[in-house]
């Protein structure tokens, strides 16, 4: 078993194949934190703790004239509040007697094969040959609250899931204000935070920083994981690179208002911690009632950025994403969006459909202005009803006609939002979220649906199933194109208006849960205005989710590169879009456009028929060679090669099997330069044993030597060009 509790010494160490952690109960029931990176074997590291006196450092009262003893520098797992650590907490609560201290002290443990679950929120999943689960109970002995400390060890890869479930054991209710997922406290090191920050069409742009003294902080308060920040994080020596130096990752499985927060101490200790934002939040825990926090994926590598990245990639492709599509192929689809935008019908669907199929596409998506009054972005949303002045009969003749040519057909959903200028608000208008007495801040003329209610979510339940069951329909696209304000809900009474948001979250996460149980074929695919809901807790229910509205190929590539710190190519969706660009206005080769979109699931953001014939050429080897690739790109380990923000002339990404016997080296030239100097492409993963022949041409070398001396980029004329190399084992 992974975790071994050490009764001698009270140690718990969590032991994955590459990594230690490890844990102390101390002789004032505090549960310390001791260590957490290479493996350390079964060693009490508890000596790394040097207690001393630092003024105004308060010691708890059991300690008597100990004064070194103080939870304002000790390293902790679930720092407490309002009892002398005056760093970031763990918890804040407002108590019965209107105090607002919480003192949790080690009370019992239990470990347990398999993988714990939350109630309510996704989570990863596992059985007993995949991870062990250890539980600690803590509890304030004052108050009664308990919280249960839960870690699941993932042995094979590396990875430590954390979650916390609280319990009130008063006889009056108590307040939650602030509950984090974990608290991680490195004594020593220097330290710098990776973060992933953004805009609407440029997401998770990379920003690493060092670690200053004070206070450091990633959120979103959007009631939404958003476009702006990303629920992940990363700790890293500055010394660190892809390839070698220490690492800590931590990413949430939630996509609501989160924050990860990291301070240096005056000891020079850092604390990192990640969970629900405290702004907009507060829960009534009722006695007995429990209360459990998201859950928080760690990982630590001491090989650099490259392994810690491979770790996550591997535990949510295995572990997090569901269904058909976890390992099945997806189709090759074309969205008709930035072919005709609101303005459509039958005929000019099919139209689009009858090209696409010639060219060996898989898939039709009809997007936005299917249904209801829904001409424009200013109304309809919420009428989930097909308007058939634009499709006679409803879906099923369309649909039958897109099959009859060989083609799945999909279809775009946004329920979460509703139109003022619409048959449902008309008749709910408290159905929108939206403070009495106040007028509501609008976003792309639209308002939200209080998703914590149960009327709402049978409605849109009753609304999605019945189109779903009207028609063949195989693929889902759930889009999301606004952030919460106003918040409130009129189905809660005052004292539990800092519940909305994360009730919102749950409502959520309980529709998708019976939806795509309901529809266990259907590929869902989740979109924010693309990346705005990019985060591991819709993972759960979408294998892939739409990376950014940005389809430019350039600024994808820096997109992808941020996205993939965190998460596998596979969840990545991507297309080849229309030229000019309609986010840049810039005008990229079909060919490179075709390279960028295939390191994500791959398809079409244009009308195909008005591509010259040399163009249809290219598009139909290009859905070879995504078939050819599938299981390489999206089952293979994904290296990043260059940095596209250091290297501003190309840019460089590879894919290897899992058995080293092939990668795929792909890149493209963003800048030509005349008389320019020989560009050079690292080469990674290979077995240095094997011999590998470099695209089917003759040229044979060993992994070694690529590893060692890495490849020439061709010299090539023109911006935007792309490069691909293949290599294939030769026996």
């Amino acid at each position: 078993m992974a975790i071994h509790y050490n009764r001698e010494n009270k140690t718990f160490t969590l032991s994955t194949k590459n990594t230690s952690y490890q844990m102390k109960v101390d002789t004032y029931g505090v549960l310390i934190h001791t260590y957490y990176g290479e493996s350390v074997g079964d060693a009490d590291m508890s000596y790394l703790i040097d207690l001393r006196d630092s003024g105004f450092s308060g010691n708890i009262y059991e300690a008597g004239n100990k004064r070194d003893y103080s939870l304002d520098t000790l390293p902790q797992e679930y720092s407490s509040s309002g009892v002398g650590d005056y760093r970031i907490t763990s918890v804040s609560v407002r108590n019965p007697d209107g105090s607002d201290a919480v003192d949790l002290r080690y009370d019992s443990f239990e470990i347990v094969p398999g993988k714990y679950d939350i109630p309510g929120l996704p989570a990863l999943y596992g059985g007993a040959e995949d991870a062990d689960t250890l539980k600690i109970t803590m509890k304030d002995r004052v108050t009664g609250l308990c919280a249960v400390l839960y870690y699941s060890v993932w042995e094979k890869q590396d990875i430590i899931t954390r979650s916390v479930r609280f319990y009130n054991g008063n006889e009056k209710p108590v307040i939650l204000k602030k509950a984090v997922s974990m608290n991680l406290d490195l004594m020593h090191g220097q330290w710098e935070l990776m973060h992933f920050h953004g805009r609407h069409c440029m997401e998770r742009q990379l920003e690493r920083i060092p670690v200053m003294s004070g206070k450091m902080e990633v959120r979103s308060t959007r009631a939404s994981s958003s476009h702006h920040h990303n629920p992940f994080a990363i700790l890293c020596a500055p010394e660190t690179t892809e390839m070698a130096g220490p690492c800590y990752g931590v990413g949430l499985v939630y996509s609501g208002n989160y924050s990860i927060q990291v301070e240096k101490d005056q000891m020079n200790q850092v604390r990192l911690t990640a969970g629900i934002a405290k702004e907009l939040f507060t829960w009534q825990l009722d006695p007995g009632a429990e209360f459990c926090t998201p859950e928080a994926v760690m990982t630590f590598s001491g090989e650099g950025l490259g392994r810690l990245s491979s770790n996550f990639h591997h535990i949510v492709r295995e572990h997090l994403c569901r269904g058909k599509y976890k390992h099945e192929r997806r189709p090759v689809l074309i969205n008709n969006w930035e072919a005709t935008y609101f303005d459509f019908n039958s005929e000019k669907i099919l139209e689009i459909a009858k090209g696409a199929a010639d060219l060996g596409v898989e898939m039709l998506v009809l997007d936005d202005g299917w249904f209801g009054k829904r001409d424009d972005d200013t109304s309809g949303l919420g009428d989930w009803f097909v308007n058939e002045k634009k499709l006679p009969g409803g879906l099923a003749p369309l649909v039958e006609q897109v099959n009859a040519l060989g083609l799945k057909f999909g279809l775009w959903f946004e329920p979460e939002a509703v139109s003022e200028d619409s048959d449902l608000y008309r008749a709910h208008p408290d159905w929108a979220i939206h403070i009495p007495e106040r007028r509501p801040n609008r976003s792309r003329y639209q308002l939200i649906l209080d998703m914590s209610r149960q009327d709402v979510r049978d409605y849109l339940y009753e609304r999605i199933c019945a189109i779903l069951d009207s028609a063949n329909i195989e693929y889902v696209k759930w889009d999301m194109n606004r952030n919460i304000s106003d918040v409130y809900s009129t189905n809660l009474p005052k004292e539990r208006q800092g519940e909305v948001c994360h009730r919102y979250m749950l409502g959520l996460y309980e529709l998708l849960e019976k939806l795509v149980t309901r529809y266990p074929d259907v590929l869902w695919e989740g979109c924010s205005g693309g990346g705005g809901r990019f985060d591991l807790g819709m993972m759960y229910y979408y294998p892939q989710i739409w990376c950014s509205d940005d389809t430019d190929a350039l600024e994808r590539i820096r997109i992808q590169y941020g996205t993939s710190f965190c998460y596998p190519i596979s969840t990545v969706g991507s297309h080849v879009s229309a030229v000019p660009n309609h986010q840049t206005g810039r005008i990229t080769p079909l060919s490179a456009r075709g390279i960028v979109a295939m390191a994500g699931s791959f398809g079409y953001e244009l009308d195909l028929n008005l591509l010259s014939e040399e163009e249809k050429e290219e598009v139909k080897e290009q859905i070879r060679s995504f078939k050819k690739y599938y299981n390489l790109t999206h089952e293979g380990e994904y290296y990043r090669l260059t940095n596209p923000w250091e290297n501003q002339l190309y840019a460089a990404w590879e894919f290897v099997s899992q058995d080293q016997t092939e990668a795929l080296i792909c890149g493209v030239q963003m800048l030509a330069q005349p008389n320019s100097p020989s560009q050079h492409i690292p080469v990674r993963g290979l077995d240095p044993q094997k011999q590998y022949e470099i695209n089917g041409n003759g040229q044979i070398l060993s992994g070694r030597a690529l590893m060692g001396g890495g490849l020439n980029f061709p010299r090539q004329e023109g911006d935007c060009m792309p490069v691909e190399f293949y290599l294939k084992e030769k026996k």
